[in-house]
């Protein structure tokens, strides 16, 4: 799965995201659409990480997904 896909499946990973980053609320959800780098930023803002490690995180996050899909 690349980032591409995240667009894709959006609806599906949706709820894989809020059980990751419950602090997200549905509006960050329905603004970020599958975006990565707008998902990563609203993971910044709402748990007061650096982009580095908003991005790190992400990463190993999406990551998991493509073992499991």
């Amino acid at each position: 799965m690349n980032r591409d896909t995240l667009k894709g499946q959006w609806m599906q990973l949706k709820g894989k995201v809020r059980q990751q980053w419950g602090k997200l609320t549905d509006d960050d959800l329905d603004k970020a659409q599958g975006n990565a780098e707008i998902l990563i930023g609203k993971i910044q803002e709402r748990y007061g990480r650096s982009r580095e490690e908003a991005e790190r995180e992400f990463e190993r996050w999406f990551e998991q997904q493509n073992r499991v899909a």
